[in-house]
């Protein structure tokens, strides 16, 4: 896997630098598994083909535009682009309503739907997951009251005797969790839906 990552990360600079092969290469390479990826989430032959002519357009002008810094990673970020693409086909198709960013954004609401079809289910477990990692660029105080509060469903009371500070304190930390994980969502341009 690592030479891969490597060869990977070998033909992307061999693209940027003109080499239109390389790209074709990477292309063939990882065709299958970006295709079949797609595929197991809209389940159409047309729009699977469609959202992976996508994708690759995508990838073509954020490498053309010197964007691309994801160290030998090319694959996962494909997957990306390609999961976020699905997520917007599902939006634009009024099949998953869209998460209005709102000023009390709860980015946790999102993870709350317990009628789910198969199709919105894969999409919040990748939500899930994505949050779970997100969460970690949190202070540890911050991230500490949040966890509590949206894992173990605890009481912002019950946080602030586990924690030794003031209810406030307490709803303060909440609320720059809530701040700060909306900004860490942006940092790395994801796309969060219900």
């Amino acid at each position: 896997m690592e030479k891969t990552e490597a060869n990977d990360a070998f033909l992307v600079k061999s693209y940027i630098e003109g080499n239109e092969q390389s790209l074709s290469i990477l292309i063939n390479r990882h065709q299958h598994r970006i295709y079949s990826f797609i595929f197991s989430k809209v389940f159409d032959k047309d729009v699977a083909e469609d959202i992976f002519q996508d994708t690759f357009i995508k990838v073509i002008r954020t490498l053309k535009r010197g964007k691309y810094n994801e160290e030998g990673k090319f694959l996962p970020w494909v997957m990306r682009i390609a999961h976020n693409l699905v997520i917007d086909h599902f939006r634009k198709n009024k099949r998953m309503p869209k998460f209005e960013n709102s000023g009390d954004f709860n980015i946790f609401s999102v993870l709350c739907d317990s009628g789910l079809n198969a199709e919105k289910q894969i999409i919040k477990d990748q939500i899930e997951a994505d949050v779970k990692e997100l969460i970690k660029e949190l202070p540890e105080d911050q991230l500490e009251v949040l966890v509590m509060r949206i894992y173990k469903d605890m009481s912002f009371k019950e946080i602030s005797e586990r924690t030794g500070v003031s209810i406030n304190t307490a709803l303060g930390r909440m609320r720059y969790a809530l701040i700060n994980l909306r900004k860490v969502i942006e940092k790395h341009n994801l796309v969060l839906t219900n």
